[in-house]
């Protein structure tokens, strides 16, 4: 099946539903804050219908924390005034 088809085959009630369904997903994810802005997202993919099981690849430690610093100077750039906290990561 292409991407997507199974829209086609959906009411217009159905449709607002996943519209509905799609939002909230979004939203959970744009409101994350601290430490849950590094997170692997495997929730956010299954909602997509086609169920796949995404291969990732994980950079060895230098490179993935290179990474994780210049993601967070982008949070510096991009929201220069958003508050700071010191909480430690909780598993």
């Amino acid at each position: 099946m292409a991407p997507d088809q199974d829209l086609e085959d959906m009411s217009a009630d159905a449709l607002r539903v996943e519209v509905r369904r799609l939002r909230a997903a979004i939203r959970e994810h744009r409101d994350a804050t601290g430490h849950a802005l590094c997170w692997h997202h495997p929730r956010m993919w299954a909602l997509l219908p086609e169920g796949v099981d995404p291969e990732i690849e994980v950079p060895e430690w230098p490179r993935f924390l290179r990474g994780c610093v210049a993601y967070r100077e982008s949070l510096d750039r991009q929201a220069p005034g958003a508050p700071r906290t010191d909480a430690e990561f909780e598993r």
